[in-house]
């Protein structure tokens, strides 16, 4: 019996992230997620690890563990993540530039991105705060100062593409093109940041996401009607690699934050939470994720195992 196979028309472009001799490149699927007997996956999904650019105070006490020595400092803290984890990629969270918050100016949050960029040799990430006229003015400066280090930064929205996606063309840097969980606006703004004058070698698409048992199944269905829009139909501004910044939605939950003693019918609080982030990462690769910004290193690692195991079938 032969068993039947889907014939795919289009094929995810392949994006190279990073400079030197520690690049990764990510994409090049001819087939849905992990269907390597019907297409080819030439790069296995990666992970980034997260680093802040201060020392957070309100992460649950099993996620700072492990950085509790570096939290102050976000150059100590991206080589940890290397050294001792081994990170990929590092995902450099510029949070305190948020107006609600620490109101961190645009100039000092650029100097800690170079600082780091320097510092580091794997691909890095620079993610705003998601205010968009705030990170329209942080992400051009770190454009400027990090240029020609082929960073990628985001979110880029519609409100802010044209400045952000102009400083990407200039300084060559990848833009991770986010949209509010929907397929058609996703598209949308690939199709402006096309007409900008961004190369295709220079997107992302960032469809957001929520964590476990907080709204994933709409971020599934999203990604998953990516792909069959992508590789079935040929459309060819849904062709891009995907990236999850999932992290900060999973242990921002009450569920992941609350201690042992506090909720004991829950089970032990550090395997509850790497758990929980294990799970969200291993659905969003399921739906075709091609980057996950991850941050419990147990949790990658199991995640990693687990793409291990996939990509020998």
């Amino acid at each position: 019996m032969e068993i039947p196979k889907i014939n795919y028309t289009g094929k995810i472009k392949e994006i190279t992230l990073g400079k030197g001799s520690q690049t990764v490149t990510v994409g090049g699927e001819t087939a849905y997620p992990f269907y390597l007997f019907e297409g080819r996956m030439p790069h296995s999904p990666r992970m980034a690890m997260e680093v802040y650019d201060y020392s957070p105070e309100d992460w649950a006490e099993v996620a700072l563990e492990p950085f509790k020595d570096v939290a102050n400092d976000p150059v100590a803290w991206a080589k940890k993540c290397i050294t001792a984890y081994g990170a990929e990629m590092i995902c450099l969270q510029l949070a305190s530039t948020d107006p609600n918050g620490m109101n961190r100016p645009s100039a000092e949050a650029a100097a800690i991105a170079k600082k780091v960029a320097d510092a580091v040799e794997v691909p890095l990430i620079v993610w705003g705060c998601a205010n968009d006229e705030k990170d329209a003015d942080t992400l051009r400066q770190v454009a400027d100062l990090c240029a020609g280090k082929n960073l990628v930064i985001g979110p880029v929205g519609e409100k802010n593409y044209k400045q952000i996606g102009a400083g990407a063309i200039a300084y060559q840097h990848i833009l991770a093109a986010s949209s509010p969980i929907d397929v058609n606006l996703a598209k949308q703004l690939n199709v402006l940041l096309g007409n900008l004058g961004v190369p295709d070698g220079q997107i992302l698409v960032d469809p957001t996401t929520g964590g476990l048992g907080y709204g994933i199944e709409y971020s599934y269905s999203v990604m998953e009607r990516d792909r069959m829009a992508a590789l079935t139909q040929q459309d060819e501004r849904l062709q891009f690699p995907l990236i999850c910044n999932m992290a900060r939605e999973v242990w921002k939950t009450k569920e992941a934050k609350m201690k042992t003693e506090e909720a004991p019918a829950l089970g032990d609080a550090k395997k509850r939470g790497v758990l929980m982030e294990a799970i969200t990462g291993v659905l969003l690769l399921l739906a075709g994720a091609d980057i996950l910004v991850m941050r419990h290193p147990e949790a990658m690692a199991l995640v990693k195992g687990m793409v291990g195991d996939l990509m020998k079938n």
